[in-house]
């Protein structure tokens, strides 16, 4: 194990050379989630009628979490469906690297990724719609969990995803569309009090939602509680959901993870 926590770190290393050596890969993947908070921050900031509180201080809570599942389960199954459709993954599958090496190195590139991701977002709440960091040591402490299950449970099920491309053109589409429809009925883009109660029944099911509202619960005033669906944060309940579909996307990759395209006699 030790040999191949060593191998997983200088895999990391690579994995964040190739990442930032993408230029346009990179600009997407920040511009993407920061220039929705920005625009959508700009319009809804002064007709949300939340009292001292900004709708584009909402916004920033709800994308903080938006731009979680952007940088884990969009581009990491995005990229691993192209590296199983180019042959990288075959290929990495033969050299005497111990499988949960590659995958500690993805593990390196997600967090990076996510916490990079995570600041954007916050300094341009914070520059643009006075968002005041919490002054508290248990609201930090709430963030990082929410990181921690966010990223992990956001990741197993990007990589199982990635088993359902059939091809690298199709891989953008198989991650991209959950993730945008994920993004309206899980209360990011709207309030839930404005999605049909059949849809928010369903972005209920995933993790989007309750990312969102953990984020919400440690950057926005308590009073806010009020403005969910049940009066309150729910961060117990939040824990237990997002654990469990941590295990529930450890079991689908343990099942459908494939080395080899399906396309490959």
């Amino acid at each position: 194990m030790p040999h191949a926590l060593v191998l997983g770190v200088s895999r990391g290393s690579i994995e964040l050379k190739q990442f930032f050596r993408e230029r346009s890969s990179v600009v997407f993947t920040f511009a993407f989630p920061a220039v929705l908070l920005f625009l959508l921050g700009s319009v809804f900031d002064q007709s949300a009628g939340l009292g001292s509180v900004g709708g584009g201080q909402v916004l920033t809570a709800s994308f903080a979490a938006a731009g979680i599942v952007s940088t884990s389960f969009v581009n990491l199954g995005t990229a691993i469906a192209v590296e199983r459709d180019d042959g990288t993954l075959k290929r990495l599958r033969s050299l005497p690297m111990p499988p949960v090496s590659f995958f500690l190195g993805k593990i390196v590139l997600v967090v990076v990724a996510s916490i990079a991701e995570l600041v954007l977002l916050l300094a341009i709440g914070v520059l643009m719609f006075d968002v005041t960091l919490p002054s508290g040591l248990g609201s930090w402490i709430t963030m990082a969990w929410l990181f921690v299950l966010g990223v992990t449970s956001c990741s197993l099920l990007g990589i199982a995803a990635s088993s359902l491309a059939r091809s690298a053109r199709s891989a953008g589409a198989m991650t991209t569309l959950p993730y945008t429809v994920l993004l309206f009925i899980s209360g990011v883009y709207v309030p839930l009090g404005n999605v049909p109660d059949w849809m928010a029944s369903i972005g209920a099911v995933f993790p989007v939602k309750w990312l969102a509202q953990g984020f919400r619960a440690a950057l926005l005033p308590d009073h806010m509680a009020a403005q969910e669906p049940v009066g309150q944060w729910e961060l117990g309940r939040t824990a237990l959901i997002l654990a469990l579909w941590c295990l529930g996307g450890l079991l689908l990759c343990l099942t459908t993870f494939r080395w080899r395209s399906s396309l490959t006699r």
